[in-house]
């Protein structure tokens, strides 16, 4: 942002540029500067421009009021280009080169420490004017600037209709949330408690999920002695285990239309079989099926 013209253009409308570090501008009120209106615009000395070396002055509000409301930057932007032009224009001094202040004169540092100033070329008025008891009201109306901090947080704004689509993301998302764990939670109970796939005719397999816990109520009475093999049936040993583990695995089959059947010689040891009719051809295939199905090895009772 360039600050310099607008440094002018303050003093043409106060009558009076305080800088810090330098002093203060001051234009006679009578003077008037031409306004801008074409190309040809005729440039003359600045008159009734005059210069005071003041390094008291601290307070710079009003003119960053105005150099912000020109622009329409940030007031703390404002007052650190400020800040900037006004340290050049104090290392130009400090080693001997004149400074130039656009549109207002130039600044030149003797040997004996102070300041000399010489009017330079006026600007033509292409900004409004404003009052001065205008700006001061506006900035007090305003957040400080006592550092440039803001300069880096962006100024809240009223943004009403962001607020519900904020609710309803964060809704959505926990919906979402909430069901994914439920489904990784399921998954995982249904892996830990023993899923049963069921075979269907067309060499389908179903996944069903295996949750129902054992009810004594609910158990299938068995066949308590062997019974002879079918002509033309194969048996397939499904497991052997003891009658708690038995039961239940058989009301499980069950439940999934496994036509599962159970047998014990000792009432010790009880036998899960399957009696179905396949050719001795595909018997490697079935038993193989049946195995990843089972979730054990299945075998063919000779």
């Amino acid at each position: 942002m360039k600050v310099a013209p607008l440094l002018a253009q303050y003093l043409y409308v106060n009558k009076r540029l305080d800088l810090p570090g330098l002093g203060s501008f001051i234009l006679d009120p009578s003077t008037v500067i031409e306004p801008e209106t074409g190309k040809h615009n005729k440039v003359t000395i600045l008159e009734g421009v005059s210069f005071e070396r003041n390094t008291t002055i601290k307070d710079t509000s009003v003119l960053v009021n105005f150099i912000s409301s020109q622009t329409g930057t940030m007031k703390a932007l404002a007052a650190a280009d400020l800040d900037s032009h006004l340290g050049l224009a104090l290392q130009f001094l400090n080693i001997g080169k004149p400074f130039l202040l656009e549109g207002i004169g130039t600044l030149t540092k003797v040997k004996s420490g102070e300041f000399s100033f010489t009017p330079g070329l006026s600007l033509p008025a292409s900004l409004k004017e404003q009052n001065t008891k205008e700006i001061t009201s506006a900035y007090q109306n305003d957040e400080s600037l006592n550092d440039y901090k803001s300069v880096f947080y962006a100024r809240k704004k009223n943004m009403t209709w962001k607020k519900p689509v904020a609710i309803l993301l964060l809704i959505t998302g926990l919906a979402v949330a909430i069901w994914g764990g439920y489904m990784v939670y399921k998954k995982t109970i249904t892996d830990e408690s023993g899923s049963v796939q069921v075979k269907t005719n067309d060499d389908e397999t179903v996944l069903v999920a295996d949750t129902a816990e054992l009810q004594k109520s609910n158990q299938v009475q068995s066949n308590q002695v062997a019974v002879p093999l079918p002509a033309g049936n194969y048996k397939f040993i499904l497991e052997t285990s003891d009658a708690k583990r038995a039961f239940s695995r058989l009301s499980k089959l069950k439940t999934f239309q496994w036509p599962a059947q159970m047998e014990t010689k000792d009432s010790v040891s009880f036998t899960l079989y399957m009696l179905l009719p396949v050719t001795a051809a595909d018997t490697s295939r079935v038993l193989d099926s049946l195995s990843r199905l089972n979730g054990k090895r299945v075998r063919i009772e000779q």
